[in-house]
């Protein structure tokens, strides 16, 4: 276990995540922002691109358990991620769908920011999230960040606008 709060625990993801995996990364819903959902060739390579972040920086997206029944729910964690010309740290999330709009998300970024500023005595961390996803938008404040800047990604050939919510360590 990497971080616990009240109601969940988050973890290194392993292979034997992939079919909770595929129920987020699958659903056209839930990957919306990506341009739609991931097939199975993709889903294992966000899982291997995860497991080789803990190897490289003791950090990456983690599996969200659900402590009342053990389940994973969602993703939840720290990457570096290219913004412009430099790399930053960022918190991400992506929850399965029937778990949406339940505070989860928030309480498990609350305290991946915490993880950042306290054990990586990071000065700063940030969300980087696509100009049409408003709910990661509020959970980003809620986290207490605020846009800073956008940028444009070019992703499956689609043009995405993109706004980097920060927050710095006080």
């Amino acid at each position: 276990m990497i971080l616990e709060t009240k109601r969940l625990y988050l973890r290194e993801m392993n292979q034997n995540d992939f079919q909770s995996l595929c129920k987020i990364l699958q659903d056209e819903d839930t990957m919306y922002a990506y341009e739609g959902a991931f097939n199975d060739e993709e889903v294992q390579n966000w899982l291997d691109r995860q497991i080789s972040r803990y190897q490289k920086w003791d950090f990456g997206l983690w599996a969200v358990i659900l402590k009342e029944t053990d389940e994973m729910i969602g993703q939840c964690g720290l990457t570096m991620q290219p913004w412009k010309d430099e790399e930053v740290l960022e918190i991400g999330y992506l929850f399965e769908r029937k778990f949406w709009h339940k505070g989860y998300a928030t309480e498990a970024a609350k305290a991946c920011k915490k993880y950042a500023f306290e054990i990586l005595k990071a000065n700063e961390v940030c969300s980087i999230i696509r100009d049409t996803n408003i709910a990661s938008q509020k959970v980003a404040i809620r986290n207490g960040m605020c846009v800073t800047d956008s940028c444009t990604k070019h992703y499956k050939g689609v043009d995405m606008p993109h706004y980097r919510y920060v927050t710095y360590r006080r």
